[in-house]
């Protein structure tokens, strides 16, 4: 979401100088082992994401309400690696080719899609924190019209959001000593920084908030989930102990055993999980937002590369998102095999047998 420029230059260097400093990267060998490095990002992102939709089309028993907004996220991230990575693969590896205009619209479909997809792993947050908090009203509060609304609020706001950037100008305020310079502009650089209000503003309402949120839901899910495994683990006590007299004292030993590393790997597993969903969201998108803010406190002097390294991180998300919320889902991963065609579980969803092929209940936490 933001565009960087090159290095300053004086007044008498020539316009080819100025131009030639553009370029975050020199020498042929370098941009081809930048290209390999950043290349799988929007390749991942693509295939997982269409895969995700592809599966949620073919099969109806994949249509919840926690699916639509895990739809909803898969079609925001694909969008960013279709329309927004191969423009910024260009210019991070080489310089902006593409003119001013259309660097106004990149910085507005950049921030559009990034804070979708942000809104809409929000949206999934929700959710499960609603199935697995309260269960009970889940059906209630998770209905057609209310999942209705969320989606269009994860869509309408950040297009707001990207809309008012472009149209007051946030996106090309800079420093005094970055407009005089020759590679401000250039019209091979596309800048997008900000002042600071609008650098505070545009980053809590894109992702600090969203990011609390998330914390706060899956701090609550791991409370609950550590709950609920410990009173599962007090009832299989409770009714290995009314067996007692139906077997010997050492199978129920062994028995009792199980449970108890039943319960705690349960348990284990959920904290892993959950975890590692909110590690992997704040080692991609934190970096980024925090040198948004930080860069014009600083006087608009973080170095590029740094700018650009962090950029890509958030971009990772969008790739690495299919797996987190899909692959780590018994469902999904049972559909993925399905068409890919492999296994008896395969043949019957391809022959339209889906009986006993139902999505797990919502107050499922652990994703498996």
């Amino acid at each position: 979401m933001i565009s960087i420029s090159g290095p300053n230059t004086s007044d008498n260097d020539s316009l080819t100088t100025g131009r030639s400093d553009l370029a975050l990267f020199h020498g042929n060998t370098i941009k081809v082992c930048v290209l390999c490095l950043l290349l799988p990002i929007p390749i991942f992102a693509i295939m997982g994401n269409l895969f995700i939709v592809a599966a949620v089309a073919r099969f109806q028993s994949l249509r919840t309400p926690t699916s639509a907004f895990v739809v909803s996220l898969a079609v925001a991230d694909f969008l960013v690696a279709v329309l927004v990575m191969p423009f910024s693969l260009v210019r991070s590896i080489d310089s902006w080719h593409f003119g001013r205009c259309f660097c106004q619209a990149h910085f507005l479909l950049d921030v559009t899609f990034c804070t979708s997809s942000i809104f809409n792993l929000s949206c999934v947050a929700l959710d499960r924190y609603i199935a697995v908090c309260d269960p009970l009203h889940y059906t209630a509060r998770m209905s057609s019209r209310c999942v209705t609304l969320l989606l269009l609020h994860c869509w309408i706001l950040p297009l707001v959001i990207s809309s008012l950037c472009v149209f007051l100008g946030m996106n090309t305020q800079s420093s005094p000593a970055a407009v005089s310079s020759i590679a401000q502009q250039d019209t091979q650089t596309c800048l997008a920084s900000f002042h600071i209000p609008y650098a505070f503003a545009t980053s809590a309402v894109s992702f600090f908030i969203p990011m609390s949120f998330m914390l706060f839901a899956y701090g609550k899910i791991f409370i609950v989930a550590q709950r609920q495994a410990r009173w599962i683990h007090a009832i299989e006590q409770r009714t290995g102990q009314l067996q007692m007299n139906q077997s010997s004292m050492r199978t129920d030993s062994n028995r009792q055993a199980h449970v108890d590393r039943y319960s705690l790997r349960k348990e284990r597993k959920a904290a892993k999980t959950l975890g590692l969903i909110m590690g992997v969201f704040l080692f991609c998108w934190l970096p980024f937002f925090c040198l948004n803010v930080l860069n014009p406190l600083r006087g608009y002097s973080i170095n590029p590369l740094v700018l650009e390294a962090s950029m890509w991180l958030g971009y990772a998300n969008s790739s690495l998102n299919p797996f987190l919320y899909t692959f780590f889902n018994k469902n999904y991963r049972s559909t993925f095999i399905a068409i890919l065609g492999k296994g008896s579980l395969g043949k019957q969803l391809r022959a339209g047998d889906l009986h006993g092929f139902q999505p797990l209940p919502p107050k499922s936490q652990d994703g498996s």
